[in-house]
């Protein structure tokens, strides 16, 4: 079941993020960044002030009472970003993914958005190609990675990222 996050579900997503992203549980998962950012992925606080926000919604991916998908969606001027679409390392490839894309488009045409962007790590081939294949396209945009903020993780080599959207 998707739905949108509360306060409430701060704890449960925290967990889920930080260990498909960081850490060993996430090498367990082909979406890990491990390999380039070290620290974690979130805190806590960060996703409570999130969550809050009256511009961003968090939609969670519910099994058996357990969150074990997320994707985060920020209401800007032109388009809906897309963010820290997240699946637990275990399940990755049983298409829990693709149905918060969908849900994603669902939310965007719902908020009379044409348009879906995001950014994606410009060294995380197989995250890019993945994203092509569900519609998104590579704009020709760079923006820096914020290479001395914490709360990004801490990068093992120069990242930036690129530009990514996609039109509903």
């Amino acid at each position: 079941m998707i739905e949108t996050a509360t306060i409430n579900d701060v704890e449960s997503l925290n967990r889920l993020i930080n260990s498909a992203y960081r850490g060993e549980s996430s090498k367990k998962g082909w979406t890990t960044e491990e390999h380039l950012l070290g620290g974690i992925r979130t805190k806590e606080e960060d996703l409570a002030t999130t969550i809050l926000k009256p511009d961003t919604t968090i939609l969670k991916y519910t099994e058996n009472q357990e969150i074990i998908g997320c994707v985060m969606l920020v209401k800007k001027t032109d388009k809906l970003y897309l963010g820290m679409l997240t699946v637990s390392p275990d399940l990755q490839g049983g298409g829990i993914g693709k149905k918060l894309l969908k849900a994603a488009d669902n939310f965007a045409k719902e908020n009379d958005y044409s348009k879906i962007g995001m950014t994606v790590i410009s060294v995380r081939t197989e995250l890019i190609d993945w994203y092509k294949r569900h519609g998104y396209v590579d704009t020709g945009e760079k923006e820096p990675f914020p290479m001395n903020d914490p709360n990004f993780g801490l990068p093992k080599q120069h990242l930036e990222f690129i530009v990514m959207e996609k039109h509903i």
